[in-house]
């Protein structure tokens, strides 16, 4: 079954290392696999363009199925092969949502040790700025912190409430005093709490599967698409982001037009790449096929920002079908933001996109 298996991968990528600790854990070691040069950019060869959109590693094929991201290619092994090597995945939901939370948490300390780390490989040379430098190392400071509290205690649980962002009510100390990011949502069942939205999401069907909508499939190929989506939508959130709340998150003495230009070019790209997922899937599907499913969960709420930010149709006239075909869903209406029924109309801050 290995044999049938080929992994692209980077020596020292942390998403390519965790997809060959999985393989190795789950007794895999007779897969095929090409180690490729970031420093020589034999990452963006033909034979990975073919295979992967975004021209990343790891690439991974197992028989017809791809994966391009590294949380599902790992999720996927661990249900194709849950009774072959380690378990990786216990079976108990809240045992699930602590596992679940560590791995999405993970993004936050790559992410905060990547900007300090890699500052002058990302950031041109004309855009460089130590107050920036010295933020992102505060940060990462912050984070190791974090990381280094959830080894040595448990945080204790807090009532549902809904916060105003506006207002920075989630700051209150309530709320400091159970969540050590100071975000929502945090979620609580019982004495289960859980601060990140994947893991939250995972665990209510987890357990509650036999309940509602089945939001993972059961087949391990169709799960390994579910999650790639669910996965990949961080990058079409952070690309979003860079250009709609550019001047909310970088301070006036940092922007230059060269920045906001370069976060635009990205964010039209990455929407390119949703829309081709939906011209292969076909016209009237879901994000991961004919279902409604975990994706779609994931997703929507990203996708919502682009018509309310009045981003062009015509920049993704396939997620904007999408998104009038999903938007009236019962699920969807009853968890609409009470904020924009009462102000339907958003910024047009893409409306130059």
């Amino acid at each position: 079954m290995a044999q049938n298996m080929m992994l692209y991968w980077g020596s020292g990528s942390p998403p390519c290392w965790r997809v060959m600790i999985a393989l190795e854990e789950k007794k895999l070691q007779g897969y095929k696999h090409k180690h490729l040069s970031f420093d020589k950019k034999e990452h963006q060869c033909a034979e990975v363009k073919a295979l992967n959109p975004r021209v990343q590693l790891p690439t991974f094929k197992h028989g017809d199925l791809i994966v391009n991201e590294s949380f599902a290619a790992c999720l996927y092994l661990e249900s194709a092969f849950k009774s072959q090597g380690t378990r990786l995945i216990p079976d108990d939901p809240a045992e699930q949502a602590l596992v679940y939370q560590r791995m999405f948490e993970t993004n936050n300390l790559q992410q905060k040790m990547y900007d300090v780390a890699f500052y002058e490989w990302y950031i041109p040379e004309g855009e460089r700025h130590e107050s920036a430098l010295k933020r992102n190392k505060e940060n990462l400071v912050t984070e190791l912190k974090l990381w280094d509290g959830y080894l040595e205690k448990k945080l204790q649980g807090y009532k549902h409430k809904l916060l105003s962002f506006d207002k920075k009510e989630h700051q209150c100390a309530e709320v400091k005093a159970l969540n050590p990011r100071v975000q929502v949502p945090t979620f609580k069942h019982g004495d289960l709490i859980v601060n990140e939205s994947f893991a939250a999401c995972l665990y209510l069907e987890s357990a509650f599967k036999s309940q509602g909508t089945r939001l993972i499939p059961d087949d391990p190929a169709e799960q390994a698409l579910v999650y790639q989506r669910m996965f990949e939508t961080d990058n079409l959130q952070k690309k979003m982001y860079d250009v709609a709340y550019y001047e909310w998150f970088v301070p006036e003495g940092e922007r230059h037009e060269s920045a906001l230009k370069r976060n635009k070019e990205n964010l039209i790209t990455e929407l390119k790449l949703w829309d081709g997922y939906l011209e292969k899937m076909g016209k009237g599907t879901f994000l991961a096929g004919k279902n409604f499913t975990m994706a779609d969960v994931v997703c929507f709420p990203i996708i919502a920002y682009f018509p309310r930010f009045h981003c062009p149709k015509e920049r993704c006239p396939r997620l904007m079908e999408y998104y009038e075909m999903v938007k009236d869903r019962p699920s969807i209406k009853a968890s609409w933001p009470p904020h924009w029924l009462e102000k339907p109309e958003g910024q047009d801050t893409l409306k130059n996109l």
